[in-house]
């Protein structure tokens, strides 16, 4: 399980236990501890993205549909509800990120980081029902 993983499920149970209200301050929350406050690492636009922007659409459970993402467009939520989207149709590709993540893009070889980790680590935890 990569740190972003971590950090997502953190996240979520900093905001289900009442620790932190919203899941943009869960995420920073999480990710200092795990990376260091002000780190190249907890400051990751990519994997937060994924993360808020799941939050955004109501799809991670117990954290209401709001505005989270600063930016009006975000690729990486995009990316991850995408993902989401695909793995309800083919549940087999959670074991294969490669192939979920070719999916994702459409093949167009957009790097990899760490979208799919948040992705994966909610669903297989139950926060993401698929």
């Amino acid at each position: 399980m990569s740190k972003y993983s971590q950090a997502a499920i953190k996240a979520v149970q900093l905001v289900n236990t009442g620790v932190v209200e919203s899941p943009i301050h869960a995420w920073e929350r999480a990710t200092s501890e795990l990376f260091g406050p002000g780190s190249w690492g907890q400051k990751k636009g990519c994997p937060k993205n994924s993360f808020l922007g799941l939050c955004e659409e109501g799809l991670v459970e117990n954290i209401p549909r709001g505005t989270y993402i600063s930016r009006k467009n975000s690729k990486n939520k995009d990316y991850a509800i995408k993902a989401v989207n695909i793995v309800r149709e083919q549940p087999n590709l959670l074991d294969d990120l490669t192939e979920l993540w070719k999916q994702v893009t459409e093949g167009n070889g957009i790097s990899y980081n760490y979208q799919l980790d948040v992705v994966k680590e909610l669903i297989e935890k139950k926060y993401i029902k698929i």
